[in-house]
């Protein structure tokens, strides 16, 4: 195997069948070059979860072992290829929920086996951060990344592909998180973050006033003091009888936490010299995040990168782009691979 592994590297190109089943959205992709998405097939189970509020994890990893093989055929089909055609094999191992996570890293282990194949074992926060080479042929390293989803909050230095610097994290609640629970107090369904999204473009982002919590470490951030102060508001205005402007309330939030993760990033970007800014995770759809990443980071000198919307949620695209260039660094997995829920990019 690992003359099949040298020998990819070698040749500087590789075509990567990659598998992503972190949480609640089962996908298979074909990427060829870490840079070319042939194909990325993607089922998501919000409505089957959507009932309970939130994801539960039986539910999510019962529905993954029923996906994978019809998303398999699928992604092999849009690709115009066959399981010949496929130089390695990559999944992610964590971090997520782990009998979601057990499901496809099983699956591809299985795969890789059977057909001979190098098996490449991705953390899902590098593939987020990965998704912006699939969008942008002309970003290299070094650049900044400020990672936003459900379950983290960081600002990154991409120093080489594969090889990170961490310059900023939360402290506590992560800004998805942040975003999920204040949708909650205002009666928003699931998923709430998306949709307070939407109803704050409706709003008035200075109606309401939430403070911006500081840091002990100049880029790190901590939303937990916002979203209790958030939750006591709304409290205190339902018990004086005040109707809450949901659309305000949500758009005066939303600036909170994204004047926070704009101006940290951006001084983390400009401080430690990188000439690019870009963004990744689920958080990074967000509209006004996206409006104001592009505007501050430019009057900053910085070059900004936005992947699109459809790769800031979980796919396996992005698992095919960091496979490659963990292939090319020598990198594969052992068929021991365990799904790893805690699994972290730094110590």
């Amino acid at each position: 195997m690992n003359e099949r592994v040298e020998a990819l590297r070698k040749a500087g190109h590789a075509t990567i069948l990659a598998f992503e089943s972190s949480c609640d959205e089962t996908a298979v992709a074909v990427v060829r070059d870490g840079r070319e998405a042939l194909a990325n097939q993607i089922l998501s189970q919000i409505d089957r979860h959507a009932v309970f509020g939130g994801v539960v994890p039986e539910i999510a990893s019962r529905m993954h072992v029923e996906a994978l093989d019809p998303l398999l055929d699928a992604a092999l089909s849009e690709a115009g290829m066959t399981l010949k055609d496929i130089d390695a094999v990559a999944v992610t191992c964590g971090p997520g929920l782990v009998g979601a996570l057990l499901t496809a890293v099983s699956y591809a282990k299985a795969l890789a086996y059977a057909r001979g194949l190098p098996l490449v074992a991705v953390n899902h926060i590098e593939g987020h951060v990965s998704a912006n080479y699939l969008a942008h042929p002309d970003l290299e390293p070094p650049f900044a990344c400020l990672v936003a989803s459900g379950g983290h909050s960081h600002i990154v230095l991409v120093e080489h592909y594969g090889e990170y610097r961490l310059l900023g994290q939360t402290l506590d609640d992560a800004a998805g998180e942040a975003f999920d629970k204040v949708a909650r107090v205002l009666d928003i369904p699931y998923p709430g973050g998306p949709l307070l999204d939407k109803l704050a473009e409706e709003g008035d982002d200075g109606r309401y006033r939430f403070p911006h919590t500081h840091t002990p470490g100049k880029y790190d951030f901590s939303f937990s003091g916002l979203k209790t102060a958030v939750i006591n508001q709304a409290h205190n205005l339902r018990q004086q009888g005040e109707k809450i402007d949901a659309a305000d309330f949500a758009a005066s939030f939303r600036r909170a936490v994204v004047d926070t993760l704009v101006e940290k990033s951006v001084a983390a970007a400009v401080d430690a010299g990188a000439a690019s800014l870009a963004a990744a995770g689920g958080v990074a759809a967000n509209r006004l995040l996206r409006r104001e990443l592009a505007r501050q980071g430019e009057a900053a000198g910085l070059k900004v990168y936005l992947p699109p919307v459809a790769l800031c949620t979980d796919n396996a695209a992005m698992i095919g782009s960091a496979a490659f260039y963990r292939l090319m660094r020598g990198e594969a997995a052992a068929l021991d691979l365990n799904a790893l829920p805690s699994l972290r990019m730094f110590a």
